[in-house]
């Protein structure tokens, strides 16, 4: 590779040498750099930077300088890249500064050896399914797209609300509920599961319908294929509502109806050779560990 945008929310000091050694290495290698805008205006006054090192805005500027999207920060920087990259097939590398970094695979420590495994082609591109929501007016504009899941929730009372489902037409359930996630098999691991949701690797073609804290004990988390269309009608003793997709929240009314399907496009995750899915479950989970052991 030697064209690399950069994108990242604030972080740590602790972590100014590790991100000037991303930056470092980078110069070494003569690789072209693009910073997102925000995020270069707050390194240039942590880190130096070569002279060399531009700037972008928009999708436009960055797929014409680059093969790959750097992501610094968080899972959450990681879902805020997916709507930089849309449709483009630019690849997304997670770096994290966060806590978890389920998504974002690598270390800030393990820069400097993540590049030489890039350098050696050690590293492979994992297919991630969308979902898109929509509504009339479209509540997300042309973002309209999430990786995780959408959820519905309840905004301004107390008191649950009620969420009629419908798959491909046909009425499913009436969840009276504080809320209904679905998920992708990304988000599988996320929010969905916290609400007791089962893990689902991501190749699967899935989607997965959890209640939030529902009042019957028969509403289970539910698995459909990712080709079904949802549609959501939600009623509640409150005036509006919340949906939001991954990072993103909007309010709105018991009259707009909610459609979810997948979306028609993709995103590729760039993954080390030995970060796959069941090894990052393992470490990131301790997944299949035995404290009494």
């Amino acid at each position: 590779m030697k064209k690399i945008a950069i994108y990242g929310r604030l972080f740590d000091d602790k972590h100014i040498l590790d991100i000037q050694t991303l930056f470092d290495e980078l110069e070494k290698r003569d690789i072209k750099v693009i910073v997102f805008k925000s995020f270069y205006s707050f390194l240039k006054k942590r880190i130096k930077m070569s002279s060399q090192v531009a700037q972008f805005t928009s999708l436009k500027e960055m797929h014409e300088h680059a093969e790959c999207l750097f992501s610094i920060g968080g899972d959450g920087t990681m879902l805020d890249s997916v709507t930089l990259v849309e449709n483009s097939d630019i690849p997304i590398l997670g770096i994290n500064t966060g806590r978890l970094g389920f998504l974002s695979t690598i270390k800030v420590e393990d820069i400097s050896e993540a590049l030489i495994q890039i350098d050696k082609k050690n590293y492979f591109l994992e297919d991630r399914m969308l979902l898109e929501l929509k509504t009339k007016p479209n509540l997300f504009g042309n973002k309209n797209f999430g990786l995780n899941e959408v959820v519905v929730h309840k905004k301004d009372t107390s008191s649950m609300i009620s969420i009629h489902a419908y798959i491909n037409g046909e009425f499913l359930n009436t969840y009276w509920a504080d809320g209904l996630i679905i998920s992708t098999p990304t988000g599988s691991t996320a929010y969905s599961l916290s609400c007791g949701g089962p893990i689902i690797t991501p190749g699967s073609e899935n989607f997965v319908i959890t209640p939030v804290a529902p009042h019957n004990l028969t509403s289970r988390p539910f698995v459909i294929s990712s080709n079904d269309t949802i549609k959501l009608k939600v009623e509640g003793r409150g005036k509006d509502f919340l949906v939001s997709m991954d990072s993103r929240m909007e309010t709105f009314d018991s009259a707009l109806e909610i459609e979810i399907k997948k979306c028609d496009f993709s995103i590729k995750l760039l993954n080390l050779n030995q970060q796959t899915f069941l090894n990052t479950l393992s470490n990131k989970m301790n997944w299949g560990k035995d404290q009494r052991n």
